[in-house]
């Protein structure tokens, strides 16, 4: 288990599936593969991106635009960009 953010209650579990020889040349950690896009900063934990998700299908929400402006214009739930992550992970040292 990985908690994120302590305090708003996001945590993750990550699961070994196999463990490869590694490739000779290759960068360490990669991602292979993911779902959806990261929620936004300062989002309100679990409970605040799903109620964000939720302002955000409704236009005629009260909260509509400022939901808008906290997650991005270009905010896309449903997005995953594994070359994003992977170019992220090459920052660690």
């Amino acid at each position: 288990m990985y908690e994120y953010d302590f305090g708003d209650g996001w945590e993750h579990e990550i699961v070994v599936e196999k463990i490869l020889p590694p490739e000779p040349g290759k960068r360490y950690p990669v991602c292979l593969k993911g779902k959806r896009a990261c929620p936004p900063e300062d989002c309100g934990g679990p409970w605040g991106y799903a109620s964000l998700l939720d302002i955000l299908q409704d236009p005629g929400h009260p909260d509509y635009e400022d939901m808008r402006i906290l997650a991005g214009e270009d905010f896309d739930p449903e997005d995953f960009d594994v070359e994003f992550v992977n170019q992220e992970l090459k920052t660690i040292k």
